[in-house]
């Protein structure tokens, strides 16, 4: 897991945490103003410590366990396949009766967030390309 920049303590930090405490013989407030946290906090790496050793030290996933309000996949198949007709993302709220921001999140995170024009549809400007060599234009 990735360390965010504001973090206090990695695994080894307490680690060294539960030993100053368990083994040196340090107060939990020591231990804590050692590590630069709170002496809640400190209490409450000893109790994961407690409950089940170092590996109750490592870092958490912070993803939800479950989702129970999450749109079914179904659904989403459905936004997908809609899409994949080249409909707009309104037109599928719409037609499915979902929120905009539902669609669009979907879409966003299967890739499909932005509708491409094909290339068979795409118009020339007038500006690009070579002209014609029997074109009346003077130039």
């Amino acid at each position: 897991m990735n360390i965010h920049e504001n973090a206090r303590m990695t695994f080894h930090g307490r680690v060294l945490l539960v030993k100053r405490v368990r083994d040196a013989g340090w107060r939990v407030a020591d231990a804590a103003r050692a590590a630069g946290i709170s002496v809640r906090t400190a209490y409450k790496w000893l109790a994961r410590f407690h409950e089940g050793g170092e590996r109750m030290l490592h870092d958490r996933s912070s993803a939800p366990a479950r989702m129970p309000h999450a749109t079914p996949s179904g659904m989403v198949e459905a936004i997908e396949v809609l899409r994949r007709r080249r409909r707009s993302g309104p037109a599928i709220a719409r037609e499915l009766g979902l929120p905009r921001s539902t669609v669009g999140a979907i879409l966003r995170r299967r890739g499909l967030g932005a509708c491409r024009a094909s290339k068979s549809s795409r118009r020339r400007s007038a500006t690009s390309g070579s002209i014609p060599a029997n074109s009346s234009m003077s130039i």
